[in-house]
């Protein structure tokens, strides 16, 4: 005792206690700071009972598939019954195995810690931190101070850990803790986490999947299996043999998991990546709106990003799968031949009148001209070269361009709309605003508005039918001038305004191979008002011209109203308004709103007209414009259609209708001042109505279409049948008339 005394009286020793003393002091008080919240509030035992945390918003398709997501931090939850037991196995066997016997602090870890990674800088050690403790962490994150930063957040995520362990129990931190934990790529939660890497929910991991993405907890960017599938099979190898270690799972099993490959199933729910992003966009501004009417029941206002609200759609994920397709498939060959076509004088090319003028309209152009920059000093500068990322149908690319390259190289891309409808409800079933959302936002869809050419025709037979005139009356294809509208002559392609071919077409041939002059000699006949008044009666609302170009669809029509109306043909002469929420939940399954087909009030025309309309067209696609369909397509399916094409063939269109489907492609250069070369190439029987043939190539190969492609149109009444045998039509020498356009060499096929 007496030595013992004598060594504490040394100074060293007492000064060395004192420093203990200090430093244990320091601890204490700096605990009991934090503890109190003077180095900022840590949540109470209430507030821990209370946790919200930001979840995305779901989106979703008719059969509940998830097709994208609306979120700041890409959350997404489970509960712990639909955890497989692999998963919670592998996540405790890897990142706490003392999770269950302790009480949010592993005091054995820390002691660990402690003497290899402190005294004996064994960095094998591992760290201390506990399931509890990185979930306290990841919901409060951490703050930066000026001094004992790392400590202070330590001691802040200890007295959090004990908290949530006091509140909670073991399965629900787990719980909180799989949900909240971040995953690569920016992605929160195991089951956002499981639908981006694997393309299935959480419940279906596998035991490698699951390993795999517990493997990536301890350095997301470094075993992200996005970027480098060795380092993370690597991972994947060492929690299985960690399940093994702690008796989760069997050696042997494990050795054989370790022999599979790692594949991934990557399917981003980035807001410009993945399926249908344009339809996503146009959802996700329809539900901002749509929420402005409701509040929580607490009164707050919905938070589409925080609340993880689930939103189901009309779209068919599937089919828009194989819209998507269609339309890249074609899209490519067409831009290849349209550029071909335009040769080394294409009208993107710097030194056209248009491409200045567009030049002329860019934002950075105005903006160093109104700075006073000369127009050599603005050219010098929109010609210095920057690293961009450029679209291509070949695969993106990144290059060295300047703004004046930029512009030419996307001046000469053709762009497109495609919209698919139910005709019954209007249910939106495939949605193509263009052809990549990354770089055109601009939706062709909802947003344009593009003279429609042709495909206007059928409503003006439409009104000339529903106002009495019958199929089998007669026009001649010869043109004529209207000194009443500035001497205008309209021609059919192809054809010699001052030629006299003494042929004459029945409406069903003047509409099938969509003859302009005939279509303008019929609205004449019929009446402009008319014709307007049964476009409105269909659902047109947008101001039609008062002009008898409006035959040949000189209107600006939205795809959105076009698709509407031409539904009508299949439903009864109803038409319908395009929709694509069904129904809002929020996060605990409580419906906020729901939706209902939007029918027009009135059929716009009677059967007769439906049926006698809807044979003409079938004709259309049998024997006239939109033929190729039978022949170089080979599609046998129940289809009837209108092709369209623009002056100066700056815009391509074809509608198709079948019993079940409605379905419009557009295709045209976003600058209207660039048409496309040639009608052969530009005419929309060639520009749109192959988007169409292959996508319903590819509905027919898939047996789960079968109530679509298989369907077939009601047979039309003997009326109607009668009235469109115009081989009766003898009187007047009708009959030889219709035959003799079979003995000349002209066929007067066009938009």
């Amino acid at each position: 005792m007496d030595k013992v005394r004598a060594f504490l009286k040394k100074t060293w020793v007492k000064w060395s206690l004192m420093v203990l003393a200090g430093i244990i002091l320091f601890f204490v008080a700096l605990y009991a700071c934090i503890y109190f919240g003077l180095f900022g509030k840590v949540p109470t035992h209430e507030e821990l009972s209370t946790l919200k945390q930001a979840e995305a918003t779901q989106v979703l398709d008719q059969d509940e598939t998830l097709i994208g997501k609306f979120y700041i931090y890409d959350r997404q939850p489970l509960a712990y019954e639909a955890f497989p037991k692999h998963l919670i196995d592998a996540l405790v066997a890897t990142e706490d195995v003392r999770f269950y016997e302790h009480d949010g602090i592993d005091n054995i870890s820390l002691l660990r810690v402690f003497f290899k990674n402190i005294l004996l800088q064994d960095k094998s050690a591992g760290g201390g931190s506990t399931i509890t403790l990185q979930l306290a962490k990841n919901l409060y994150g951490r703050e930066d101070y000026a001094l004992f930063g790392m400590l202070i957040n330590k001691f802040k995520e200890s007295i959090v850990a004990q908290r949530m362990e006091d509140v909670y129990s073991k399965q629900e931190i787990l719980t909180l803790y799989l949900n909240t934990v971040p995953f690569p790529d920016n992605t929160y939660g195991i089951e956002s986490a499981s639908q981006k890497f694997f393309n299935k929910s959480a419940s279906q991991l596998t035991i490698p999947e699951a390993a795999t993405l517990v493997g990536t907890l301890k350095a997301t960017t470094y075993f992200n299996p996005r970027k480098s599938v060795a380092r993370s099979q690597s991972r994947r190898n060492v929690v299985l043999d960690q399940m093994v270690k702690y008796n989760y799972l069997k050696g042997a099993k494990a050795d054989s998991l370790k022999t599979d490959s790692l594949v991934i199933k990557y399917h981003s729910f980035n807001h410009d990546l993945g399926l249908a992003p344009y339809f996503r966009a146009q959802v996700k501004q329809q539900l901002q709106t749509i929420l402005k009417a409701y509040k929580k029941p607490n009164g707050d206002v919905y938070n589409i990003y925080k609340d993880g609200l689930k939103v189901y759609t009309t779209l068919n994920a599937t089919m828009q799968t194989m819209a998507e397709d269609a339309m890249k498939e074609h899209l490519t060959k067409l831009q290849a031949a349209y550029e071909a076509s335009h040769g080394k004088n294409a009208p993107w090319t710097s030194k056209t009148s248009v491409f200045k003028k567009t030049l002329q309209s860019l934002p950075e152009y105005q903006r160093l001209k109104i700075a006073g920059l000369s127009e050599k000093a603005i050219d010098d500068t929109l010609s210095v070269k920057h690293s961009m990322d450029v679209f291509s149908w070949k695969g993106d690319s990144t290059a060295m361009l300047s703004a004046k390259d930029s512009l030419q190289h996307y001046l000469k891309l053709l762009n497109t709309g495609m919209l698919s409808i139910d005709p019954k409800t209007g249910a939106i079933q495939t949605y193509i605003g263009g052809i990549d959302y990354r770089y055109f936002k601009y939706d062709h869809v909802s947003q344009s508005e593009r003279q429609v050419g042709s495909t206007f025709k059928p409503f003006v037979y439409t009104a000339a039918i529903e106002n009495g005139m019958k199929p089998c009356s007669y026009y001649s294809i010869d043109a004529v001038t209207y000194t009443n509208y500035k001497n205008w002559t309209p021609t059919n392609a192809g054809q010699d305004p001052m030629e006299k071919t003494d042929i004459n077409y029945n409406l069903e041939m003047a509409l099938s191979n969509s003859v302009n002059t005939i279509a303008v000699k019929v609205l004449n006949d019929v009446g402009i008002s008319k014709v307007q008044e049964q476009a409105q009666k269909m659902g047109i609302t947008k101001a039609l011209p008062t002009e008898p170009s409006l035959a040949l669809g000189v209107a600006e029509i939205n795809l959105l109203e076009l698709i509407g109306a031409y539904a009508s043909y299949v439903n009864n002469s109803y038409g319908v308004k395009p929709y694509m929420i069904t129904k809002i939940e929020d996060k605990n399954g409580n419906v906020i709103a729901d939706f209902e087909p939007e029918m027009l009030e009135k059929q716009a025309y009677s059967n007769y007209t439906r049926q006698v309309l809807l044979e003409m067209m079938k004709a259309t696609v049998n024997s006239g414009t939109a033929s190729r369909l039978r022949t170089t397509y080979n599609l046998t399916n129940a289809i009837a259609g209108k092709t369209g094409t623009t002056q100066d063939n700056k815009d391509g269109w074809f509608v198709a209708i079948t019993p079940k489907l409605v379905t419009i492609t557009w295709v045209g250069n976003d600058n209207y001042n660039i048409g496309f070369k040639t009608t052969a190439l530009g005419q929309g029987a060639n520009s749109a109505l192959p988007m169409f043939a292959k996508f319903y190539q590819r509905l027919n190969n898939d047996s789960e279409f079968n109530a679509i492609t298989k369907s077939t149109f009601e047979t039309p009444s003997n009326d109607v049948l009668n009235d469109l045998d115009c081989k009766l039509e003898k009187e007047d020498g009708w009959l030889k008339k219709l035959f003799k356009r079979k003995n000349t060499s002209k066929e007067f096929k066009g938009d």
